[in-house]
């Protein structure tokens, strides 16, 4: 995917970087769409300062923007989200410094969909500049840790591409058997 998306920003020249920013606003408002291939795309295009910078703009419109289109859907739902999840169901009831905080510490947590954590939040008492800061803030660490991985991987040689997809394919496989047992289990 990351391929079609580097032979765009080839194709549309001096506007890919705004094509980028567009990707990552779209990405962000749909919620469940992982932004990893637009980060590959960026530091494969833009070099990795530059696509970083890029990615980290681009994620931080794109919650911005999310979490207003949320905050005005959810206002015309009378229920509020439903979620399954201790940390995210305090994060609707609380508001200010505390909400900050949360949304930093979900940001920066590995693993948690950056879809849900903005929906809940739109859902919160929380305003929307407390959102904006901690959001950003929360996803440069993770970000640079992102890009810093993709860059490392871009430069192997097929030798440690085949090693790392080998590598994934078995840890697939351990946590698909672990949880079709844990599933039997209950």
């Amino acid at each position: 995917m990351e391929i079609q998306i580097i032979e765009l920003f080839e194709n549309t020249g001096i506007y890919a970087v705004w094509l980028s920013i567009i990707l990552s606003i779209v990405i962000s408002i749909l919620g469940i769409v992982p932004s990893i291939f637009l980060t590959v795309a960026n530091i494969g295009f833009f070099g990795f300062g530059y696509g970083l910078l890029l990615s980290i703009l681009g994620e931080a419109f794109g919650a911005i923007i999310s979490f207003y289109l949320f905050r005005k859907g959810l206002n015309k739902v009378t229920n509020k989200v439903s979620v399954n999840n201790k940390i995210l169901n305090k994060l609707q009831e609380t508001e200010g410094i505390k909400a900050f905080t949360l949304v930093l510490a979900l940001r920066l947590a590995p693993f948690m969909p950056s879809g849900l954590i903005t929906l809940v939040s739109a859902g919160s008492k929380m305003g929307i500049l407390n959102f904006s800061i901690a959001s950003t803030l929360g996803k440069i660490p993770a970000l640079i840790i992102e890009a810093y991985s993709i860059k490392e991987i871009l430069d192997w040689d097929w030798q440690g591409k085949i090693i790392l997809g080998i590598l994934s394919i078995f840890i697939f496989i351990l946590m698909f058997r672990k949880k079709r047992r844990l599933a039997g289990k209950t």
